[in-house]
């Protein structure tokens, strides 16, 4: 299926999955949801708690922070990813400013994959460790 592929091969670009391998990252598609919407429909809230991982298939979206746009995003990117983690409050808005397709994975879906396989949390661990490491580099510099 070409939105599997699209979608697996998103998720092989970010962090928290950078340690997984291409069949887990088809475990985590096969839990995922495909949705579309129009443009103008607010994806995330500032402030509000988050609970869903989002994959840009098509279209775009604009995230703004305190009101103000501060990005654009298009196919292939992704937001949301540590919201599969906990459920903080999203720290920027996040609006369709086209047509899109997304592919969605929800919390809980997400948690039954971690109860269900074993092994993929400390894959997941990887993967957040080195996005922390990373951050932390950039803010040496």
């Amino acid at each position: 299926m070409a939105r599997n592929d699209a979608f697996m091969d998103a998720l092989a670009n970010v962090p928290l999955f950078s340690a997984c391998s291409r069949k887990d990252l088809g475990l985590v598609a096969k839990r995922a949801e495909d949705v579309k919407v129009d443009g103008g429909k607010v994806l995330v809230s500032e402030g509000a708690a988050g609970a869903e991982f989002f994959v840009i298939i098509e279209g775009t979206a604009k995230v703004a922070r305190h009101g103000q746009e501060i990005a654009q995003l298009g196919p292939g990117t992704f937001f949301g990813d540590l919201a599969l983690l906990d459920r903080a409050p999203r720290n920027a808005t996040i609006t369709a400013e086209t047509p899109m397709e997304l592919v969605v994975l929800g919390q809980r879906e997400f948690s039954a994959l971690i109860d269900e396989v074993p092994g993929f949390a400390h894959k997941l661990l990887a993967g957040l460790a080195r996005r922390l490491r990373d951050n932390d580099a950039k803010t040496v510099q």
